[in-house]
């Protein structure tokens, strides 16, 4: 696994004056490891907005969910023999009814659904754990996945989805094995 750590160290020292006379210590270390990139993400890539388009409280309520949004997570200059894989972790606030679905942002007007995400395969990719392995070539790759929006089972059986507007922020990781 590629890994970087960079460490900053500062040392506690003390400056002693003795009669005009100034000592000097090797106080200031750094310490770190280069390492070579396997891929760049594509300029732009670093924030990927999903926008859905109108989504039928009614459709939820007899499908529980809407049809996978795809979405890409392009990779440029990818060097094969530095990494030949790759994967890609979701983080982000849990929805409290459906783990493993993004949670709506607060200021969201919308109430009682979540958004899921998995991959092009339509396999579920949860919040927080590692997707399946994504062979690398050299160049440029594309990380093909999909978002959907799925309603509460609360607010499916009680009829209470609410309309609105809504955000959900996630971070991803890539990751090179």
């Amino acid at each position: 696994m590629r890994t970087v750590i960079a460490i900053l160290t500062f040392s506690a020292a003390t400056a002693c004056l003795l009669a005009s006379q100034v000592q000097a210590a090797d106080n200031l270390s750094f310490k770190g490891i280069l390492v070579a990139q396997a891929c760049t993400i594509r300029s732009g890539d670093e924030l990927i907005a999903v926008a859905f388009s109108d989504i039928s409280i009614s459709s939820l309520y007899l499908n529980t969910r809407t049809p996978g949004e795809p979405f890409y997570i392009h990779l440029q200059d990818c060097d094969t023999q530095i990494a030949d894989s790759v994967t890609v972790t979701f983080s982000g606030a849990e929805n409290a009814e459906l783990p493993g679905l993004l949670a709506l942002a607060t200021g969201s007007a919308a109430r009682g659904i979540a958004i899921g995400l998995e991959t092009a395969t339509d396999q579920p990719l949860p919040l927080n754990v590692t997707s399946p392995e994504q062979a690398l070539s050299d160049g440029d790759n594309a990380i093909a996945l999909k978002a959907y929006v799925r309603g509460e089972p609360t607010a499916i059986a009680n009829e209470s989805i609410r309309k609105g507007r809504f955000v959900a922020n996630s971070t991803f990781t890539l990751i090179y094995p």
